[in-house]
């Protein structure tokens, strides 16, 4: 039996789909009362419970072989985040205290490629580069954040839990993007958003994404195939941000209009970012760490992945074209909930 944490988000519900695809009896953790639209209709179990309380981690786990864990938190806000760090932090030592408890035979954690420490532009971002030192301060860098440190501390946990003789192996995805992305994702929701207009307005930037199905098979590969204690990139194409809305223009059929904010421009109107996103209770978009990490370097590799799992990601232009025929096949269900 296959335990699934965090089976609800956008990688999750679509690892769950691959697993039911291949014959696999799945069991999904799930917090009281979550919102479970993106598995409505598939053949799981559901079990409540909460990544922060150990002992519904052990009631899930009987008769569990491998979990997968995906349940996290995720800000692009600056400062400390307390409930981000327990989710991320405290809910990761918690599954794999669980699963050594419950005999489970491997867990997969994802982490992510933000773990990883930043380097400077010319240097491949592999699995060689350190992860983020528990001790780095989230104020010493607008490019690290609490996500940052509590992905990188969780990831630093799996290691040692490894060391110690459990079976864990780390996959580290880049910018996922793709369909059944049911809670909009921030491309998500760009890409929503230039449906509707042909005028585009996007920062100037790049950044690696890859298919969310890439990611999901890339995580069963790692469950198959993946050395105990070792991080896999699961990273996909880099692409300038300008760039999607021309590539959507060819599957669509139509040109877009570009407005481009250059990065000096983004990087001043995106001090103010996260003021006014708590004074409105909105959803973050543009902040100090959004713009920094379209910035910064991302010229990453997932040679490892591909060479010791067989991990392979497909074309981003069929990714864009899947996106937008999904986003397009369920645009009523984001119209309701933005309303």
């Amino acid at each position: 039996m296959i335990l699934v944490t965090g089976a609800t988000g956008h990688i999750g519900n679509v690892l769950v789909r691959e697993l039911l695809i291949r014959g696999e009896y799945v069991r999904v953790f799930l917090l009281p009362q979550e919102d479970c639209t993106s598995i409505e209709g598939l053949d799981v179990e559901k079990v409540e419970g909460n990544v922060l309380e150990i002992s519904s981690l052990l009631s899930a786990m009987q008769g569990v072989d491998l979990v997968y864990h995906l349940a996290g938190m995720i800000t692009i806000m600056p400062g400390s985040d307390e409930l981000v760090w327990k989710v991320n932090v405290e809910g990761t030592r918690n599954v794999l205290e669980a699963a050594r408890q419950s005999g489970v035979k491997r867990v997969v954690y994802t982490s992510s490629i933000h773990a990883f420490q930043r380097v400077p532009d010319g240097i491949l971002i592999d699995e060689n580069i350190p992860f983020i030192d528990a001790d780095t301060s989230i104020s010493t860098a607008s490019a690290i954040n609490e996500y940052d440190r509590s992905k990188a501390h969780a990831t630093l946990l799996a290691r040692e839990a490894a060391r110690n003789g459990q079976d864990v192996v780390i996959a580290c995805p880049t910018g996922v993007i793709g369909p059944h992305d049911y809670r909009l994702s921030e491309l998500g929701n760009l890409f929503l958003d230039w449906i509707r207009n042909k005028i585009a307005w996007l920062v100037e930037g790049a950044y690696d994404f890859v298919d969310v199905r890439d990611v999901a098979n890339g995580l069963i590969l790692a469950a198959e195939h993946g050395r105990s204690g070792e991080a896999y990139i699961l990273s996909g194409h880099r692409l300038k941000v300008g760039d999607i809305p021309r590539l959507m223009g060819e599957v669509m059929g139509f040109k877009r209009i570009c407005i481009k904010f250059p990065l000096p421009v983004a990087r001043f109107f995106a001090k103010f970012g996260p003021i006014y996103y708590r004074l409105f209770h909105s959803k973050p978009r543009l902040t100090p760490y959004s713009i920094e990490t379209l910035a910064g370097n991302s010229t990453i590799s997932s040679a490892k992945a591909q060479q010791e799992l067989g991990f392979k990601p497909r074309a981003l232009i069929e990714t864009i074209k899947d996106t937008i025929d999904w986003l397009q096949a369920n645009r009523r269900l984001f119209m309701k909930a933005r309303t």
